[in-house]
């Protein structure tokens, strides 16, 4: 639709970007070197952030960096997960007949780890997202899961990914034992004005845009209106792009921002 429009060989700002193709400002960066530190080291992981601050962007980038020989990657994102849910479909992920008990699964689990870890030279990265929504129920159950007291070494890795909120609730005294164990942190936040402005131009560009399609003015309010989520931009500047298309403009100004934010501010 707007695509020929505005001269561009492909859909910009879409959910999903190969991973040679994603912008890669500071705090990427440094998220990405976190988390593949973590999986060198076989820890025990928090990746925090707003709403779409990026979080599974940055998953999806680290999966992609490892390498399948030495490192099996098993990703959980389900809500309402409990125990038995959340082992059966680790075994399943790991090519196991999942048994009925949860503490069966959990023991076949670690049991298959450490004999990969040890005896294979591979070791698992476990990455359950949407922390956020898990029970305490269910956050108890991952500090039972990565017990390996009896070696010296994990013979995995796991990642908690969630919600800012996440970042909050294992504050609390009650969480206090898997806090314990978790060896780093890091959270996303938004991107600072100049970085959405190379955000916008980075997505253009890589969608074939040969000239400006937003005036400094639109990527203010876009800014502004984002606070620099990576979401909330791709949203508007979308609609941003296709009101501009209606109405025949060849750049998108501050007015088009306006008439789009209208929108956002009606849902």
């Amino acid at each position: 639709m707007f695509e020929t429009f505005y001269g561009l060989s492909a859909t910009p700002f879409t959910r999903v970007v190969p991973p040679a193709d994603l912008f890669r400002p500071e705090q990427f960066l440094e998220c990405l070197a976190r988390l593949s530190y973590l999986v060198r080291t076989r820890g025990f992981g928090l990746l925090t952030g707003e709403v779409g601050s990026g979080k599974t962007t940055a998953l999806r980038a680290l999966t992609h960096s490892l390498d399948s020989s030495s490192q099996q990657v098993l990703y959980i994102s389900q809500s309402g997960l409990t125990p038995r849910h959340l082992y059966r479909e680790l075994c399943l992920q790991m090519g196991l007949s999942p048994p009925y008990q949860v503490a069966d699964c959990r023991r076949l689990l670690q049991h298959t780890f450490l004999d990969a870890y040890k005896n294979h030279g591979r070791h698992p990265v476990v990455i359950i997202d949407e922390g956020h929504l898990l029970s305490p129920v269910m956050l108890e159950e991952i500090r039972f899961f990565t017990n390996f007291q009896m070696d010296a070494v994990s013979p995995m890795t796991l990642i908690l990914a969630g919600q800012t909120e996440l970042k909050a609730r294992l504050k609390l005294q009650s969480f206090e034992a898997i806090t314990q164990r978790i060896t780093l942190r890091h959270h996303l936040s938004g991107l600072s004005g100049l970085e959405t402005k190379g955000y916008i131009e980075h997505h253009l560009k890589v969608a074939g845009a040969h000239r400006p399609l937003f005036s400094d003015d639109a990527i203010q309010l876009i800014y502004q209106f984002s606070k620099g989520i990576p979401r909330k931009i791709n949203n508007l500047c979308t609609a941003c792009l296709l009101d501009g298309f209606l109405e025949e403009k060849s750049v998108v100004d501050a007015a088009t921002v306006r008439k789009a934010l209208q929108e956002f501010e009606d849902d």
